[in-house]
């Protein structure tokens, strides 16, 4: 007959250690005013005997359950996954959200939610209940939802909030839309630009109307104006072909655009191409986002990188702070965008320098 091995538990380890059995709970817990000699001790014996923390008894314990839980918008996720069209936010999320997970010894967990259901609240006290997770990431428009922010304070569940920027309930953490708009503009001029075109994403979003301000705000500090400058998309690409014929198809048309997302810039794309407008010889264009899609276009696009991987990670960070009782931030937390230099910029027409 073969003999099963033994499972390692805590019992184990206290006895290899030579502590008692809170003293290896709180060191598995991460929990604080742990002696350093001491945690090292703990940490000693977990990797001799080859010890790995059951979740399921920390979670019996009442302490925490060592999950935390994102939420992303249901309807536009799976139109992404299903529409194949290599937008890459979840994979992202999951990138920075997962390694800095495993850094403290958490897990993440992903769940889709659909914003506008009638079910919104059933649906997000169902995974709290079944997860019982030890803070929630929200995602936009997730983040500044008053149904489920309201919901979510309620629980008392530490939880922050992507893409957000308003002050009450939960931790807003932001990817400086405002800034990057500010930065891909200012990009602009400083190569001779001063028609500069935007388009806006959805307005259900409001960090869509924080790249709007940042554009203005730029433009205004140069001088320069914006009117009939503007046009209104949602983040299709149906809708950046319709905005890029509204600014192109003008008598005194923009020499560069900044589209805010990818799926709209390749519209714009695809319009100055049908229009024989060539791309940067006659106009310029930056994208929002810098997913897979615009390494492979002709030319490839210059594009503001979201920090998304870097901004799961912090969130993951400011929860397991608010676990371990340390204050939250006392301002806004900004994660700064960059912008990836590509083909698809140049100087204006006629520009002494192009």
């Amino acid at each position: 007959m073969v003999r099963r091995r033994q499972a390692v538990t805590i019992k184990h380890v206290a006895a290899d250690a030579g502590v008692s059995l809170q003293t290896v709970s709180r060191v598995i817990n991460n929990e604080p005013n742990v002696r350093p000699e001491m945690k090292e001790r703990v940490q000693a014996a977990i990797d001799k005997l080859g010890y790995v923390p059951s979740i399921a008894a920390q979670r019996m314990s009442g302490s925490r359950s060592y999950l935390i839980l994102a939420i992303n918008d249901r309807d536009r996720t799976i139109a992404d996954w299903r529409a194949r069209l290599g937008t890459d936010w979840v994979d992202q999320m999951l990138l920075g959200g997962m390694l800095k997970c495993a850094e403290h010894g958490y897990r993440m967990i992903f769940e889709l939610v659909d914003t506008h259901s009638d079910h919104v609240e059933r649906e997000l006290l169902g995974a709290i209940a079944a997860l019982r997770p030890d803070g929630i990431i929200l995602t936009p428009p997730h983040s500044d939802n008053p149904q489920i922010v309201a919901l979510l304070d309620e629980q008392e569940i530490p939880f922050v909030r992507i893409g957000s920027k308003q002050n009450g309930a939960g931790i807003p953490v932001s990817m400086d839309d405002e800034g990057s708009a500010c930065q891909a503009t200012g990009y602009l001029i400083e190569r001779g630009h001063k028609a500069i075109g935007f388009i806006a994403g959805s307005n259900e979003y409001e960090l869509s109307g924080w790249r709007v301000d940042g554009w203005r705000k730029e433009m205004a500090q140069a001088g320069l104006a914006t009117d009939g400058l503007l046009a209104e998309g949602d983040f299709s690409f149906a809708s950046g072909e319709a905005a890029a014929r509204e600014l192109l198809d003008r008598a005194d048309r923009p020499s560069a655009i900044i589209a805010s997302n990818d799926q709209m810039a390749l519209a714009t794309l695809e319009v100055a191409r049908s229009l024989g407008i060539a791309v940067p010889q006659d106009l310029s264009l930056i994208s929002f986002d810098n997913t897979p899609l615009v390494h492979f276009t002709q030319p490839p696009l210059t594009a503001v990188d979201q920090p998304i991987a870097a901004t799961t990670a912090k969130a993951v960070e400011l929860i397991i702070a608010a676990r371990n009782a340390e204050p939250a931030p006392a301002r806004l937390t900004i994660v700064p965008a960059t912008i990836v230099e590509r083909d698809s910029v140049a100087p204006p027409p006629g520009h002494a320098g192009g």
